[in-house]
């Protein structure tokens, strides 16, 4: 399996940033001591174009250039730098990357990005580029260019904040279905409206929660239904539902983590669609526990992939829904 990073374009952060820069390094390390069988390479930058599919030219050309305002500056959280620039570019790169493969091999990882509060024209929550939705689109463009046919794309966001950037960029494309489970009142204070919303309760365990997802799986997938299949999923495995996170205020377990993204990934499979993983967010009060969450989420990805090579139907892209999961 394929595991795209692009850690060592890690900015310098001011002395006492709360933003954990240093885990992406920890996890590429990780993933390739105690998982077998992976690929990783680093990917390229996104270009100005391959952005404007996803964010307006004047926002693209303010990141690139420096001339975001102070308060603009200060909704993303990051102070501008070109390293900040480079970064986020390769964090788009990653997903578009990892997307191409998922469609020829069935699951491919992005061992960073789902930077899912950039709207089209800001920034936000640490987001300066949305990478799953440049990556969608593009995806789109080329499915469409390769083989005439309309690629449908479901979003499936379980960071513990709701992915307010996508649902906006996306509010008035029936071509994408956004799924967001989150935090009924973590950030952001003022959500937008996805295709679905599941918003959960403080302190939400893990029964609950897999209750929740199972219910929100099954629902989005009856409603695509009426629109056509989707054939390519971006899941957000946000490890910041743990019960260790220092932000996300939901109490999953180890376990419950572990099982959620069995169950999405095992949902997926049965309805034959290739994934993008990204890792969202996670901040851990020890960032080490979030690399461990985050490790695991690789391993399931893994098991998802091998299980796609015996069914042979990486890159085959869904025609018909069957009446749903077999």
């Amino acid at each position: 399996m394929k595991v795209f990073s692009y850690d060592r374009y890690a900015p310098t952060l001011p002395a006492g940033h709360r933003f954990p820069m240093d885990k992406y390094a920890r996890l590429r390390a990780r993933v390739l001591s105690e998982c077998s069988g992976l690929t990783s390479l680093e990917p390229s930058a996104a270009s100005d174009g391959e952005l404007a599919l996803a964010h307006s030219p004047d926002y693209i050309d303010s990141v690139v250039n420096g001339t975001l305002s102070d308060a603009a500056l200060r909704e993303i959280g990051f102070p501008w730098s070109a390293p900040m620039v480079e970064r986020a570019r390769r964090s788009v790169g990653a997903t578009i990357a990892a997307a191409r493969c998922a469609l020829h091999e069935g699951v491919a990882v992005q061992l960073g990005g789902g930077t899912h509060h950039a709207y089209a024209s800001k920034g936000s929550g640490y987001c300066i580029f949305n990478d799953v939705a440049v990556a969608a689109r593009l995806m789109q463009a080329e499915v469409h260019r390769l083989r005439r046919a309309l690629l449908r794309v479901w979003v499936i966001d379980l960071d513990v904040h709701q992915g307010n950037g996508t649902a906006s960029i996306f509010s008035d494309d029936p071509t994408v279905f956004t799924l967001s489970l989150h935090g009924r009142k973590n950030f952001p204070f003022r959500k937008e409206a996805s295709d679905l919303d599941v918003d959960l309760p403080d302190g939400c365990g893990d029964a609950e929660y897999l209750h929740a997802l199972d219910a929100a799986l099954a629902e989005s997938w009856r409603r695509m239904a009426l629109q056509g299949p989707p054939g390519l999923a971006f899941y957000l495995a946000g490890a910041d539902a743990h019960e260790a996170d220092r932000l996300g205020r939901l109490k999953l377990t180890d376990a419950g983590m572990l099982e959620r993204d069995r169950r999405v990934f095992g949902f997926l499979h049965r309805c034959g669609l290739p994934v993008v993983v990204t890792m969202a967010g996670g901040y851990g009060h020890d960032i080490d526990t979030t690399v461990a969450v985050q490790v695991r989420t690789v391993q399931a990805a893994r098991q998802a992939w091998i299980a796609w090579q015996g069914r042979g139907r990486a890159g085959q892209i869904p025609t018909r829904l069957a009446g749903g999961p077999a």
